[in-house]
This record gives structure tokens, sequence and C-alpha cells, in this order.
């Protein structure tokens, strides 16, 4: 037989990763060329990765829930070419040991060279659409439990002593025909980044299989042989001392607070970017921020009369907010802008050649920012039709990386969560964010005389690094007035 092995495709935009979350396929399927196999979280969108092979499934690389790096296996198929010679699972990244070697289990390192990979399959992957050359069908099966590792040693009896272990280690390890045995990404990905050969770290897992407690004990300081650990040391050094005898990973009771613990949530895929981002757009941009009330009355005198006159195709209070947004950002194009450093340490400002207005939406897998390309250029309908087309592929998971990103100034609503004002974070490498607030009645003096009217809170929070008070305060106020009078401002756009 001939197993193939797919690994996970460039996704595009700058990706480097993904979050597995669920197989669509299970070892013994057949599968035909293009057809999913398997759910994937990207930065920002849910996406299924099609197969390029057809066959029978042979492995399923990884469990639902753990992030994969671009080029590492994904699954393995036997074509059925059975007159062929067994292609190693080589591939990869060039230089150093690959994911693909790391993973295989008793390949010979003689072996030939493996086929091509455009050899029986359809070609490079282009997530969402398909390959190229190949039809898609198949039938779809419903997601099991990933299989077991495709080698794995039968458990150390408990009466072998720790010597016997350590020297059936060395075996293993010495042994010309295997890699080493370790199956979590995690696990590799930390030896990596401590720049430790996995092959040469002992496991202490069942048949020798590599732990991420085997990886942090391999890389903390070797003690000298019979010392025993100083008074007063932290019990982590106890721990990498004896990596034998693991602490409890999830202790019952939190030693902070003395609280039970209730559970763990992995900060991972759209939490993960999101915190991040936050992160950063904290760290490096000294941001301020100028706010204002605003009357909207008559805005929504005029939404409701164009909504009676055209029920269909009027344009929302967004949509109007969004418009008035691009007419203040084409007077003070400063706050469209991105602020860059080069590689000498200089930094420039970036100006653009028009506005690709991002708006902050809340989903099931949290705040996204969907981006209108080329905003400046649609009228109050044309972005209201783009607003509800994003917002519905972003709620459902379906957007796109390139609807995901890109944008040069966020609009975000907050009163839809029956807030008033908020200090709304910058979107990096954005330099500006104006926030919404919800509309309700309150008093306002008009003419002189207390009145009832429709009050909401615009608020705007900017880079100062690239825009000053004063013009910060002339596009907050030009949106303002078009807010308060918006017959005026609609007939100039």
């Amino acid at each position: 037989m001939t197993v193939r092995t797919f690994t996970l495709p460039d996704l595009g935009e700058g990706l480097t990763e993904a979050e597995l979350v669920t197989w669509l396929v299970s070892v013994g399927d057949t599968v035909a060329v293009d057809q999913p196999i398997a759910e994937v979280e990207t930065a920002k969108s849910a996406v299924e990765v099609p197969c390029p092979f057809a066959g029978t499934v042979h492995r399923l690389h990884g469990d639902a829930g753990q992030t994969l790096d671009v080029g590492a296996p994904l699954i393995s198929v036997d074509t059925g070419d059975r007159a062929g010679t067994p292609a190693p699972e080589g591939g990869g990244p060039k230089g150093g040991q690959s994911y693909r070697e790391e993973e295989r289990a008793g390949a010979d390192p003689a072996a030939g060279t493996s086929p091509g990979d455009d050899d029986g399959g359809s070609g490079s992957v282009l997530i969402g659409y398909g390959t190229p050359g190949g039809a898609s069908g198949g039938r779809r099966r419903r997601p099991k439990r990933s299989a077991a590792p495709a080698v794995t040693a039968a458990p150390v009896s408990a009466t072998v002593t720790s010597a016997a272990t350590a020297a059936a280690h060395d075996a293993m390890a010495s042994a010309p025909r295997l890699a080493p045995t370790v199956v979590s990404p995690i696990v590799r990905k930390l030896a990596k980044d401590r720049g430790l050969d996995i092959a040469t770290v002992r496991g202490s897992g069942p048949g020798g299989l590599i732990l991420r407690r085997d990886v942090e004990a391999a890389a903390a300081p070797a003690a000298p042989d019979g010392a025993a650990a100083p008074a007063g040391a932290p019990a982590g050094d106890a721990a990498a001392a004896s990596p034998a005898v693991p602490a409890p990973e999830d202790p019952a009771v939190d030693a902070r607070t003395g609280l039970r613990v209730a559970g763990r949530v992995p900060v991972s895929g759209v939490r993960r970017v999101i915190a991040q981002a936050m992160t950063r757009s904290r760290a490096e941009i000294p941001e301020a921020t100028v706010w204002v009330d605003v009357d909207a009355t008559r805005l929504l005198e005029l939404r409701a009369e164009l909504k009676a006159q055209d029920p269909e195709r009027a344009p929302g209070l967004m949509a109007l907010i969004a418009r008035f947004v691009l007419a203040g950002l084409a007077r003070h194009p400063e706050l469209a802008t991105r602020l860059e450093t080069r590689e000498d340490g200089s930094q420039e400002i970036v100006r653009f050649d028009g506005v690709n207005l991002g708006f902050a939406a809340q989903t099931d897998r949290g705040l996204v920012v969907p981006s209108i390309r080329d905003a400046h250029t649609l009228s109050a309908r044309g972005l209201d039709a783009e607003l509800k087309r994003l917002t519905a592929l972003a709620r459902a998971g379906k957007a796109s990386p390139a609807e995901l990103s890109g944008s040069t100034f966020t609009l975000n609503n907050y009163g839809v969560f029956g807030t008033d004002g908020a200090a709304a974070i910058i979107n990096h490498p954005e330099v500006a964010i104006l926030g919404v607030g919800r509309i309700i009645d309150r008093p306002w003096v008009v003419d002189g005389q207390l009145a009832v009217r429709k009050l909401t809170q615009l608020s705007l929070a900017f880079d100062h690094r690239v825009c000053d008070g004063g013009a910060a305060g002339g596009f907050l106020r030009m949106v303002a007035d078009a807010v308060e009078n918006p017959v005026s401002v609609l007939a100039d756009l």
C-alpha cells in the first residue's frame, strides 16, 4: 500500500496556524478527491479543508481542539497503489527536522524519496473552494474519536525500576528505524521553542510517550547527581528533577484564592487572536479619547420617512452614520492612515487613496471586524447592503480572511448592548475608532426651551502620534453635525 500524507495548507492572509474544530471523516473511511475532511478555525473564521487524495483514511494527525501549524501533518490516506514503494511522510519546511519527520514512526531513514505532492492528487488546496482539477463529492460521515497513534509500545510494568526504564529509553533513542514517540503538536512546538531535539527527550508516558512535562524537565538546568533540592527552592525545581513523578495538572482548589476550580478554558482560536490584538494596541498606541452628546431626533425622523417611502431599500441608521463617517474622513484623512516602522527604526505615516470601513460585529466565536472594501465609493444604500451581507457571513462563521481584514477605520455600535458610552480600543494597525452609544429619550435644550429629544453619544479614540486634538475634534464635530442635521449633509454627498 502507498500512504500519502496531506499537510495543513497555507490558509492565506499571513495565517500560520489553525485550530482543529472537528473531523469530518474517521480512520477506515473512503474519501474522494476534494472531499472535506476536517473543519478548522483560522484567526476569525471556520473553514472546511478538502483532501487532495482519494483512498482510505489511514491516520488522523491531531484531535479536536488542537492547534496545528501550517505544514504540519493533517491526514494520511492509503491511495491503494500497492505496486508503488511505500512513501515516507517527509516534506514540510526545508531545513531541520520537519513535523512530518517527527510524526514518522518505523520509517527507514534510507528509504527513497517520496513522490511529488501532485502525484495522484488534485493539486494545491484552496480553502473553501476545493482543489483545482478534482471533483468534489464523496460520502461524509459523522465525526468520531480520532484513532490512536500508529506506533505505540506496550505499557511499562509498574514493577520495572527507574534504571531499567532509562535503559529502555536509551535503546529506543539509539534505534535507527524509530522516530520519537510524540503525538502532541503542543509538545513539539514547546521543544522547538526551547531549542531541544525531540529525539533526545525521554518520555515518561505510556510506552515512552513524550509529554509536556518531559520537555520542561529536559529544558530545565540539570542539578548535580544525588544533589537534593536546596531548602526553600520552588516546587517546580523538584518536579523538574523527578519527571517520572508529575505534579497534579488540575488541582481541585486554587492556591491563590482557596476556592474550588470549576473549570479551565484554554485561550485559543478567536479569543486568543482578540487578546493578542487588544494587548498590542494598548502596548503600542498612545491613544486619546474625545466624545460628544448628539441630538439624533432628526436622523430618526429621516429614517422613518425613508422607510415609509421604500421599506425594502431604506438604509438603516448604521448605514447613514457610516456615510457621515466617510464624509468626515474625506475632510480629515489622517484618521484613516497607518503608522509603520521601517527597518532602520524610523517611522512613517502611510496614507491611502480611499477608505476600507471596518465595523465591529459580535458573533458566537467572539468579536470580529468585517471590512467594507472601497466604502468611500458606496451610497448609504450600498453601505447598508454590505453591512447586512458581511454581518450574516461573520455570524455564520463563513467570512473569509480577506473579508475580516484590511480595514483602515472602524465604526463600533456598542449601543446595541444597552450602553451609553465606551472608551474603545483602537483596532491595530489602524489609528482611530468611532463608537456610537444607544439612542434614548433625554431632556435637551432646543431654542432656549427644555424638550425631550433622542440623544446618543459619539466617542472617538485616536492615535496621538498621527493625529492631534484639533483634527480629532473637527472630525467628531462634523459627524455630530451630520447626525443632528442629516438632510443638509446628505444633500452635499
